[in-house]
């Protein structure tokens, strides 16, 4: 522990400071990581005064029952399908495992930790703050993200505007430390915005701030720069996790959020002020908020922040979306998002996937994994048929460069969508989402979700969309002999209107096939391994 930190702790009603009560201290002196800014209270209190008048002249009120009566997912995402997720910050300078590297070098046993020590020296004389002089962007150039990302396929695009290690992506005028005035010297975000309009993109972004109350604790456990109150606009509050009587270093259960200290009423200040600024700086069209949201404490919050944006974005002619994947929202007072999961069954309301190309890590990291395209295509497939969109991620270098690997990941998926878009784009779900054998779902390993293990689809699996008097059945994998049977479109089927009258594949190659009372026989060309999944156009007039 640093000098100055046991100083300020040494003594509570006439008592010397150890073990968990240092974190009890900590939790008292936890101040907004903004406070070092000039005239910050004074910027605060008008940014909520501006929010509460915002709510009060709208036609959103914050109350759960009105949200959900007037709350409508726009036509616009519907038809989009596909959208692109930027995790990118100064935990791409080490790339070392995943982006919670920020968190990580600072908890003792855990690699990153480890790794940090070997490579940097120890956390005293080198943090996480040290990073952010060696994350320069020299190469970033958003037009050329635009155009890759336009390849791809996506209609849609949502960088991180700040991620959980309190550095905002964003010009900010809550904190010193954000990307305008440190780093890149680059206003990121409102750049990756310009830019993704220009292209005819459609524009959202992600604040992950609520985590930042617990971010850093492990900090102040031994000798950190996190003890240096200089630091504290970066690392504060880095308040305890635990409830007082549990361990204050404890992770509690991440389904349990009441299990977790709550934070304080400066902290809920400073998140309102700073998202408020995002709305109204920015003007998204999607905001979509991490995990920690569903905390208890911050359900005021989340009814006020739904209102004054829902509010705001109606002023500018549009329905603001907010994307959330807790229970902090009333069921259809916002879009429902499900981290590297998927959904078995068709949902009636629009909702949204959200996956990374690399396995391992959300950011930019070193020796990371990568998905394949074709895996991909058939994840936006699966999603999409049951009436929900795929939000990618990608991890930029610290440089500003996106990795090769990514790159040609999204130009397969690209490549792909240009012959079969019909299929996705604009379509809406059929009255059953397909059939097959294999299930998807997500798993909770420690505080991250992950994609739990489907080893690949089967020619039995297939799923269908709808546009107009199209029907589109789409094979998730192709099979090598071209042989397709789809059990539920058997000939007297109550789910047509008509018997078939013509099949074809949208990426060409002559299509056999026969309607017979055990289902819908299909022969298509026979292909080699890798094939992509197909689609079919099936018409009944």
């Amino acid at each position: 522990m640093s000098t100055r930190i046991m100083e300020k702790t040494r003594m509570i009603s006439g008592k010397r400071i150890f073990g968990a009560s240092v974190a009890m201290a900590a939790l008292a002196l936890a101040v907004p990581a903004a406070a070092q800014v000039p005239g910050y209270e004074a910027k605060v209190d008008a940014k909520l005064k501006q929010v509460k008048a915002g709510i009060a002249k709208g036609p959103f009120k914050s109350d759960w029952d009105a949200l959900r009566g007037k709350y409508r997912t726009p036509e616009w995402f519907r038809d989009a399908k596909f959208g692109i997720f930027i995790h990118w910050g100064p935990y791409s300078v080490p790339a070392f495992a995943n982006e919670w590297y920020s968190r990580n070098m600072y908890v003792p046993g855990n690699a990153a930790y480890k790794h940090h020590v070997e490579t940097y020296g120890p956390q005293s004389r080198f943090g996480y703050k040290d990073f952010i002089p060696q994350f320069k962007a020299e190469k970033f150039d958003p037009t050329a993200w635009m155009k890759l990302f336009q390849d791809a396929g996506a209609r849609y695009v949502v960088p991180v505007a700040e991620h959980c290690d309190g550095f905002a992506m964003y010009a900010s005028d809550f904190t010193e430390w954000d990307a305008s005035k440190m780093g890149p010297k680059r206003d990121t975000t409102g750049e990756i915005a310009k830019a993704a309009r220009a292209a005819g993109l459609h524009f959202g972004l992600s604040s992950h701030r609520a985590e930042h109350w617990w971010w850093y604790y492990m900090g102040r456990t031994f000798d950190s720069d996190v003890n240096d109150p200089k630091n504290d606009g970066l690392y504060g509050p880095a308040a305890p996790m635990g409830l007082p009587a549990d361990r204050p270093e404890s992770w509690p259960d991440g389904g349990q959020l009441q299990t977790w200290m709550p934070p304080n009423k400066a902290f809920l200040n400073d998140w309102m002020a700073r998202t408020s600024e995002l709305v109204d700086k920015y003007k998204p069209e999607l905001i979509y908020f991490d995990w920690w949201t569903a905390a208890p404490s911050f359900e005021p919050l989340m009814r006020d922040t739904a209102a004054y944006y829902y509010n705001r974005s109606a002023g500018w002619g549009q329905q603001g979306i907010i994307a959330y994947k807790g229970g902090q929202f009333a069921e259809g007072s916002a879009l429902f998002d499900m981290e590297r999961g998927k959904t078995d069954a068709l949902k009636l309301t629009p909702w949204q996937s959200d996956t990374s190309v690399s396995v391992h890590s959300w950011g930019y990291a070193r020796n990371d994994s990568y998905r394949t395209a074709q895996s991909l295509i058939s994840d936006l497939i699966d999603i999409v048929s049951k009436n929900g969109n795929l939000l990618l991620n990608v991890g930029p270098k610290a440089d500003g460069t996106i990795p090769d690997e990514i790159a040609q990941v999204l130009q397969g998926m690209g490549g792909w969508l240009k012959v079969n878009g019909e299929a996705i784009y604009g379509t809406r779900p059929f009255q059953f989402f397909g059939e097959g054998p294999t299930k998807s779902g997500q798993v909770r390993v420690g505080g991250q979700v992950e994609e739990s293990a489907v080893k690949g689809y089967t020619p039995a699996d297939i799923r269908f969309t709808t546009k107009g008097d199209n029907l589109y059945a789409l094979g998730l994998e192709r099979p090598k002999d071209g042989a397709v049977l789809i059990k539920t479109l058997y000939a007297g089927t109550p789910y047509l209107t008509a018997p078939i009258k013509s099949i074809a594949l949208l990426d060409g190659g002559k299509v056999e096939w026969e309607q017979t009372p055990k289902g819908l026989r299909i022969t298509l060309p026979a292909v080699g391994d890798g094939a992509y999944p197909y689609a079919l156009r099936i018409r009944t007039r």
